[in-house]
């Protein structure tokens, strides 16, 4: 059947079938490994769709409704040429497609790590008519012939401030009826569609989606890696399933990009993973998120974060809050400590930075933008408060206790905004902010919006960097962002501003830069390929972080994610072992008045961190699984699992937050049959057991955590 296709390609964990004969060339299937060949190459080329679809100015979707794909311009596109390459562990091909009409030319490029059965893909387009065109939207990756809906589920995550990554599940059917195709002709207008808009990219949903296939487990899971806003959508095509990711759209967020004769545009990069289950596609996921990353000596040695935000200083830094604070956080076994919102702040007044309005990942404070005082629309020199750092070497006494005290000094920075009563807000020219189409400059609750495509603004937060970096020896950046927009030109300040990141890493490899946007709401695979670490979450109940903490491994690698844990005085034990546990499968970002503490709860935090410290060696390489399934909200039980891929190694951290049965089962599939050893790292239990095919907790009391290391 297979020799009916025109051309193949993969490797050995991934297989693309091509028909580039047909007058549209189209993806017809995308297997892997034993995955059973359809009947015949008709009954999967007659569901498939063409390789991309496109829209201009003036010529329309080719179809009455909502939907993207069923362009009038990708059925015009042919087959001019395909290159295939392979280097660097990577698989590449290019398909070059040209209108028919003439004037456009359109690279269809796909990439797959070897042996990982991901596809990667975007869309390059080039003018070469002799007058301007005007690009509508684009997909960068379009593929038919998956099953029909009504076999298929469709996964989505809601991502919200202080209530991330919060998977939901329902039939694909539900949203795509059955509207009798066989008495129309034509499949139904419905499609599944989720948008991400503005320069909060996760905020309401993660940009991501999976499809599963009730009769076989097979999973499709996607990610859109925009910084920017992006659109997925799922639809029937011939009793078939159809998939397109792209980015920005004009009717979905106002974007549009006019070429000119010669000029390009590329897509927003897109990637879906292939796998047994949800579980099973995660980990290739997982394991292409690592390929695509800049490499960096962080991602191995995960080391632990003291940040004095949250539940804490809450934006209200002074030299005699914070010494006392180090030499706690450096007894208990931190190795970085950052300085959190308001070491900038000089205004007079009581600066604590927690007035009324979105807190959004480190300090936001006043949001009044009427220059009415406080720090929040003054921002954007960031230079040290002499009031709250005073005597002849201000802040850098704190920075350099810091470092006294064997850890890494790190600052809070919100480098693209300017707000309005800052000097550099008339300093700096109208051309280096973002503006709105009548060149009025976007100004989100008292602050502007830096556009970095502009040399002025890059120049500008250049030199902020090579300052607080190179001259005062800052090693860690939690660069925060708590304003959104959608105004014209964010792709390109998106992709500016990751460019601009990318350079300020090369200058200065030894950096290690957090990713934050009011907690999770940038939490984007475009974002995630260049910085370190990604905040998870704001989200200041220990009751209420389980959830988001077991569900992050879903967007981020393990070692990137980053977890409070924020122990404080007042604290019961079981209470400081349960914030401090909900970390200990990602990234420790630790905090609470270690300052305050009696030697016994300081020592409960220093046991907690040799524990992670001799586990985290392994989560650098691990991927996780659920076995409860993806927590929802409310659950009483909450369970994560790390398996350590070639080692005989699995971790299991399981939250018990309420509800009256103190016993779980926690199956690990992988395990089942096999001798396993079971060891307690953290927290304490009644009975703990592996059964052959599960591990059995027992938990008395709620709330109560427990971290288990699975050996066979």
């Amino acid at each position: 059947m297979t020799q009916e296709f025109s051309y193949r390609w993969g490797h050995s964990a991934l297989t693309a079938d091509f028909d580039l004969d047909r007058r549209t060339p189209r993806l017809v299937r995308l297997t892997v490994p034993g995955e059973p060949e359809p009947k015949c190459a008709a009954e999967a080329a007659g569901a498939a769709l063409p390789l991309v679809d496109v829209t201009l100015l003036g010529q329309g979707t080719g179809w009455s409704g909502p939907r993207f794909t069923g362009t009038a311009l990708g059925q015009r596109l042919t087959h001019r040429a395909h290159h295939a390459a392979y280097g660097d562990g990577w698989h590449h091909l290019t398909v070059q497609l040209q209108d028919r009409r003439g004037g456009l030319t359109v690279f269809v490029e796909y990439s797959s790590p070897d042996a990982v059965p991901v596809l990667r893909a975007r869309v390059r387009i080039r003018n070469d008519g002799d007058t301007p065109v005007t690009v509508r939207s684009v997909s960068s990756l379009l593929l038919g012939a998956l099953p029909s809906p009504d076999v298929l589920d469709v996964h989505r995550a809601r991502n919200d401030w202080l209530a991330e990554c919060r998977w939901y599940t329902e039939e694909l059917r539900e949203s795509l009826p059955d509207v009798g195709r066989a008495f129309h002709g034509h499949d139904g207008r419905a499609g599944v569609r989720l948008a991400g808009r503005g320069s909060w990219p996760t905020d309401g949903h993660l940009a991501m989606g999976a499809l599963t296939d009730r009769t076989d487990g097979r999973c499709w899971l996607w990610q859109i890696e925009s910084a920017a806003s992006w659109l997925w959508e799922a639809g029937e095509a011939d009793h078939h399933t159809y998939l397109s990711l792209s980015g920005p759209t004009a009717d979905d967020h106002q974007w549009h990009q006019v070429l000119s004769p010669g000029a390009e545009f590329v897509s927003e990069y897109a990637a879906l993973a292939l796998g047994d289950g949800f579980d099973g596609a995660l980990t290739a996921l997982t394991d292409y998120r690592r390929r695509i990353r800049r490499p960096h000596p962080d991602h191995d040695r995960l080391p632990v974060v003291f940040n004095d935000y949250m539940n804490t200083l809450m934006g209200d830094p002074t030299t005699e809050k914070l010494l006392p604070l180090i030499d706690a956080a450096a007894a208990a076994g931190a190795e970085y400590f950052c300085v959190d919102a308001g070491w900038y702040d000089d205004e007079d007044g009581d600066g604590d930075g927690d007035a009324e309005g979105d807190t959004g990942g480190g300090g936001d404070g006043d949001t009044g933008g009427d220059g009415g005082g406080g720090w929040w629309d003054s921002v954007g020199a960031w230079l040290p408060s002499a009031r709250r750092f005073p005597g002849p070497d201000g802040l850098h006494a704190v920075l350099g206790r810091i470092r006294e005290r064997g850890m890494v000094p790190g600052l809070w920075l919100e480098p693209e905004v300017v707000g309005v009563r800052s000097p550099l807000a008339t300093e700096l020219p109208d051309e280096a902010f973002l503006r709105h189409g009548g060149g009025v400059r976007v100004t989100e609750q008292g602050r502007h919006q830096l556009d970095l495509t502009h040399p002025a603004a890059r120049a500008h937060l250049d030199r902020t960097v090579d300052r607080l970096v190179g001259e005062w020896g800052v090693g860690y950046l939690k660069l925060d962002y708590n304003i959104t927009t959608s105004a014209p030109g964010l792709l390109d300040h998106t992709r500016a501003w990751l460019s601009w990141l990318s350079a300020v890493l090369d200058r200065h490899p030894g950096l290690v830069v957090e990713n934050c946007g009011s907690g999770g709401l940038r939490m984007d695979g475009a974002s995630l390929a260049v910085a370190q670490l990604q905040s998870t979450s704001d989200q200041q109940d220990p009751l209420r972080y389980p959830p988001i903490a077991a569900a992050a491994p879903t967007a981020v690698p393990p070692e990137q994610g980053a977890v409070w844990a924020y122990p404080q005085p007042e604290f019961t034990d079981e209470e400081i072992a349960f914030t401090l546990g909900s970390a200990l499968l990602g990234r420790v970002h630790l905090s609470g008045r270690l300052d305050r503490m009696t030697p016994h709860q300081l020592g409960l935090v220093r046991e907690a961190l040799v524990t992670y410290k001799a586990v985290r060696g392994d989560l650098c390489r691990s991927v996780p699984f659920w076995p409860l399934g993806l927590p929802g909200w409310r659950d009483a039980w909450v369970a994560l699992g790390m398996r350590v891929p070639f080692l005989d190694t699995t971790y299991v951290l399981v939250w018990r937050r309420a509800g009256d049965d103190p016993e779980v089962a926690l199956p690990a599939a992988h395990l089942t049959g096999r001798e396993v050893r079971v060891d307690v790292l953290h927290g304490s239990a009644g009975p703990v057991a592996w059964d052959g095919s599960a591990l059995r907790v027992t938990l008395p009391e709620a709330p109560s955590v427990l971290l288990t290391r699975l050996t066979v």
